[in-house]
C-alpha cells in the first residue's frame, strides 16, 4: 500500500483505540458513582434523576463507541477505495474543469451523508427519545435534514467553487487570498446567520415582559448593549433548556430557549444570562474569532503547501487525479494535528467557563449561578461523576461538579 495511506489508516486506527479506552473509562466511572448521589447534588438531584443520567451515559457511550468505529471503517474504505473510484468514474464522463471538481465533491459528499443519516436518526429518534428528549417526529427530523443539507449545498458549493478556481487560477500563494476571503465570511456569518438562517429552523418572540425587564437591567449594570432579547421555540425539537449570544455591534442578540424559560426560576436565568455576559467582559467571544481567523490561515498554509506537492496523490494511491482530491487529502494531512489542538482549545475554553461564571457569581451571586447549574445537569442527564482523562479530551466545559465546587469555595 502507498506510504501515506499506510500512515493516515494507522493513525486513524490508533487514534480510535484511544478513545474507546477513554470511553470505558467514563463508563467505568459512571458505573462508579451510581450508587448514591454525590453528596454535593444530595439535596436537588432525586436518587430516579440520577439513575436516569448514569443509564443516558451509559447508552451515550455505546452510541459514540459503534459510531466510532463505524466512522473508522468508513474513513478506511474511502481512503483506498472510495475517492479514487468516485474521480475515475466523474473523469470518464466529464473533462478537467472546476465543473469535474465540483461534481466529484458533490457525490462523496452525498454518499457521506447517506452513510450518516442512520445514525444521525437512531441517535434522535431512539436515543434521545428514549430518554425523554427528544420532541422531533420523524418528519420533522427528515425535514430539518434536508434543509441542511440544501444550505450545505447552498453555501458550500460557491465556496468550494472559489476555492478551486484560486487553486488553479492565481499564481503564488492561492491559499492566501482564499484565507482573505474566509475571513470576510467569518464575519459575517454571524449576522446572515441570525438574519436569514436560523429564522429557517426557529421562530424567534421578544422575550416574554417578566424576564425582559430584570435582563435589561443586568445588562445596563454591566454596560452590556443588545441588538434584542428574543425567546426561541426549542421546545419543538428538544426538552433541553440553553441560552446563546450571537452577532456583533448591533445585531448581536440575547436568544433564550423556551424550555430554559419554562423550567427555571428567574434567579437562574439571570445567572445563566450573567454567565454568557462574562464570556463577551472578558472578550471571549472576540478572542475566539481571532484564534478562528489564525487557524484557519495555518490550515489554509498548510493545506496550499501539500496541494501542490507531486507526492500527494501517488502517496494515497490515487489513479485518477483531480484538484478536488488534492484539497481533501491535504486537509487529512493537515487534520492530523487536531487531537493536539484538541485539547489545547478544550483546556482554553474550560479556563473561559470559569471566567465567565466568575463574573456571573460577581453580578448575580453564587446561590443563582449553582442552582441553575444543577437544574440544568439534572434535567439534561449530564453525569455527576466524569472521568477527569475523559473530560480532558471531549469536554470544552468543565464538569458541572468541578464549576460548582469553584463557585462555593469563591462564595
Amino acid at each position: 500500500m502507498p506510504f501515506l495511506l499506510v500512515a493516515v489508516v494507522v493513525w486513524s486506527v490508533l487514534r480510535t483505540g484511544a478513545l474507546l479506552l477513554l470511553d470505558r473509562r467514563q463508563a467505568a466511572a459512571i458505573r462508579g458513582g451510581s450508587g448514591a448521589v454525590p453528596a454535593a447534588f444530595a439535596d436537588a438531584v432525586s436518587p430516579a434523576d440520577h439513575r436516569k443520567a448514569v443509564a443516558y451515559g451509559l447508552d451515550r457511550l455505546r452510541f459514540g463507541a459503534v459510531s466510532a468505529v463505524l466512522d473508522l471503517v468508513a474513513g478506511i474504505v474511502a481512503l483506498v477505495w472510495g475517492l479514487d473510484l468516485v474521480s475515475g468514474i466523474v473523469s470518464a464522463r466529464i473533462g478537467p474543469s472546476i465543473s469535474r471538481s465540483l461534481v466529484i465533491a458533490a457525490v462523496l459528499w452525498l454518499v457521506s451523508g447517506l452513510l450518516s443519516l442512520p445514525l444521525a436518526a437512531w441517535r434522535t429518534l431512539v436515543l434521545e427519545q428514549r430518554h425523554g428528549f427528544n420532541r422531533r417526529s420523524p418528519a420533522l427530523f427528515l425535514r430539518d435534514s434536508l434543509l441542511a443539507s440544501l444550505l450545505t449545498a447552498v453555501i458550500g458549493g460557491p465556496i468550494l467553487a472559489g476555492i478551486l478556481w484560486a487553486m488553479q487560477a492565481l499564481h503564488g500563494p492561492w491559499w492566501l487570498w482564499t484565507w482573505a476571503a474566509l475571513t470576510v465570511a467569518m464575519l459575517l456569518a454571524p449576522t446572515i446567520h441570525v438574519r436569514l438562517v436560523a429564522p429557517l429552523f426557529n421562530r424567534f418572540i421578544p422575550l416574554r415582559a417578566e424576564m425582559a425587564a430584570p435582563i435589561e437591567a443586568l445588562l445596563a449594570r454591566t454596560g452590556f448593549r443588545s441588538g434584542g432579547l428574543f425567546e426561541m421555540d426549542a421546545s419543538r425539537r428538544s426538552s433541553r433548556g440553553n441560552a446563546y449570544f450571537i452577532g456583533f455591534g448591533p445585531t448581536k442578540r440575547i436568544v433564550l430557549f423556551d424550555t430554559l424559560l419554562d423550567a427555571h426560576t428567574p434567579d437562574e436565568i439571570q445567572a445563566v444570562v450573567a454567565h454568557e455576559l462574562g464570556h463577551f467582559h472578558h472578550r471571549h467571544t472576540l478572542n475566539g474569532l481571532l484564534r478562528g481567523i489564525a487557524f484557519l490561515f495555518g490550515l489554509l498554509a498548510a493545506v496550499g503547501w501539500l496541494a501542490h506537492q507531486s507526492w500527494l496523490l501517488p502517496g494515497f494511491g490515487i489513479r485518477h487525479p483531480d484538484p478536488v482530491l488534492s484539497l481533501i487529502l491535504a486537509m487529512v494531512l493537515a487534520g492530523a494535528s487536531s487531537p493536539i489542538l484538541g485539547l489545547a482549545g478544550n483546556a482554553l475554553s474550560r479556563r473561559h467557563e470559569f471566567q465567565a461564571d466568575a463574573f456571573a457569581r460577581r453580578m448575580v451571586g453564587a446561590a443563582p449561578m449553582v442552582s441553575a447549574l444543577t437544574r440544568l445537569a439534572r434535567d439534561n442527564a449530564s453525569t455527576l461523576t466524569p472521568d477527569p482523562w475523559f473530560s480532558l479530551v471531549h469536554d470544552s466545559h468543565p464538569p458541572v461538579p468541578l464549576r460548582v465546587a469553584r463557585l462555593l469555595d469563591a462564595a
